[in-house]
């Protein structure tokens, strides 16, 4: 592997919270029906104008305790989630990979995290994320692997087999069992791992699956065999450790 810049990792992680920040903007505002690209930051419960130094990424939310300093409302957890999350998937891209490929590695982690939560909390994969994801994965065969023709039929591949199971589903059940947007998400995915880990990252999501029913079982939850679960947030955390595995093993 060539040897990366000292410090790159740490610098990709500082990266990451600061986009962290606008991904969770993203999510907390767009589900709403809000602009995520007009407006002032404000605190969502008094609307008041938050100045610089209480947008710092994860700096901010620590010194105020997680509240407003203001009206004392809570900030909404979806912040310190992605700003930290984007962080370590930051520097965990930079440890794994030199270069441009760390800093793609990066993005897919990223782009992949603000699906797993918009999907797991209001049920929702946006095309135009889900697109960039795509868009990001064929360009990333111009510097890294798998090589084009490889993401173009894992691109394909894992379109139309959720696609294909959602029909199966939909004409057995005379209802529909998958969201529109879970083999699209799948597809996009596909572009950026290619076709021979697709199986893998179905099996790893499908585990994450059983461990989200056991966990809800854990804390009381009742479970139904009709219960929805986020199949985008399984896809998005079974990816990116099949992205590592594919970068550090050469899968």
């Amino acid at each position: 592997m060539p040897p990366t810049l000292p410090f790159f990792a740490p610098l990709l992680g500082l990266a990451g919270a600061i986009i962290g920040s606008f991904l969770a903007t993203i999510t907390v505002r767009w589900p709403e029906g809000r602009s995520v690209l007009r407006g002032r930051s404000t605190c969502d419960g008094c609307g008041r104008r938050l100045r610089a130094w209480q947008l710092v990424p994860l700096v901010s939310w620590i010194a105020s305790r997680g509240r407003c300093t203001a009206c004392g409302a809570r900030i909404d957890p979806r912040h310190p989630l992605i700003e930290g999350g984007c962080l370590v998937i930051g520097v965990i891209s930079g440890v794994a990979a030199p270069g441009m490929v760390a800093v793609a590695g990066a993005v897919f982690g990223w782009l992949l995290l603000t699906l797993a939560v918009l999907d797991a909390r209001d049920f929702w994969l946006p095309d135009p994320l889900v697109a960039a994801l795509a868009l990001t994965g064929a360009a990333g065969a111009a510097f890294a692997p798998p090589a084009l023709l490889d993401r173009i039929a894992g691109g394909l591949g894992g379109f139309l087999a959720l696609w294909l199971i959602a029909a199966a589903y939909r004409r057995v059940r005379g209802r529909d069992g998958l969201g529109g947007g879970d083999p699209k998400l799948l597809g996009a995915i596909g572009l950026w791992l290619g076709w021979r880990l697709l199986p893998a990252t179905l099996v790893i999501a499908g585990m994450a699956g059983i461990g989200w029913i056991v966990a809800r079982r854990l804390r009381g939850g009742a479970v139904a065999a009709d219960d929805m679960l986020p199949l985008g947030t399984l896809l998005a955390i079974a990816a990116y450790p099949a992205w590592l595995a594919m970068i550090i093993n050469g899968v």
